[in-house]
């Protein structure tokens, strides 16, 4: 036990906190269903751009991605041409993608697209261990026009929804960066017609992130210095994280677990 761990109590005083804590669960959840239902009622934008992309099977079009099926999930993975690795965040968040036949199960497919080149994605699939379909969208405008790939001598500078200056007055560091971002975007097919129906960046992919969601069922909860009090943990966002093949033996260990 550590000196921030829970007070300790009774069983009876437990009960009391654990139902008021579950009234506030329930109206989560009720909200949450509401934002969800939002978020299917939103209108669509017909694809009208020929993307095209590099995958295992050659050449691909977006509509191709949907593999037949109706729906499709693109995770923007952020993977520059020139970098040899994939970013440790979006790979945490692809090892929590879990296995695709569920999501078949619903007529819906799922990709991974980022601007390296194929043989690079492919290298760093099968060091991570995915099966995940990846597509190289390099020599495409497809990332710049979902605003994952900031270069403001592309594509006007927009990131969740805000323009150039907007980025500015939120952190000076926006001013004249570029580079890549992550996000997540959702189609639909009809025919060979391509609508485009949501995409969510920045914390909207936190849903996405299962190990967080476990950690948030535990007492330390994420253990990062943003959370709200009472906060068991002082690590700054994602500075703990590590591709999985990465972690240091004692980070890992259950060793480390103190008495």
């Amino acid at each position: 036990m550590t000196a921030s761990d829970p007070q300790v109590t009774t069983r009876e005083q437990w009960l009391v906190a654990r139902r008021e804590l579950l009234a506030q669960e329930k109206e989560l959840t009720r909200h949450r269903d509401r934002v969800n239902a939002a978020r299917r009622a939103l209108p669509m934008v017909e694809i009208t751009e020929n993307y095209e992309f590099d995958g295992p099977g050659g050449r691909a079009r977006l509509v191709d991605l949907f593999d037949g099926r109706g729906q499709l999930l693109i995770y923007h993975f952020m993977f520059e041409p020139d970098a040899d690795e994939g970013c440790p965040s979006c790979t945490f968040t692809m090892d929590n993608v879990g296995d695709l036949h569920h999501l078949y199960a619903r007529d819906t497919s799922f990709a991974a697209v980022s601007r390296a080149p194929l043989h690079k994605l492919e290298q760093y699939r099968q060091r991570m261990g995915w099966t995940i379909p990846w597509y190289s969208s390099l020599g495409s405008n497809f990332n710049y026009d979902f605003h994952v790939t900031i270069d403001a001598s592309v594509a006007p500078v927009e990131y969740n929804y805000k323009d150039e200056a907007e980025l500015e007055r939120m952190d000076p560091a926006w001013k004249g960066w570029s580079g890549e971002e992550h996000g997540v975007s959702a189609f639909l097919r009809q025919g060979e017609r391509v609508f485009h129906t949501y995409s969510g960046y920045a914390r909207s992919t936190d849903m996405l992130v299962g190990t967080y969601h476990w950690l948030d069922l535990t007492a330390r909860g994420r253990q990062e210095d943003w959370e709200p009090e009472p906060r068991r943990g002082d690590d700054p966002f994602m500075s703990w994280l590590r591709r999985h093949d990465e972690y240091e033996p004692d980070a890992i260990s259950g060793e480390k677990t103190p008495d």
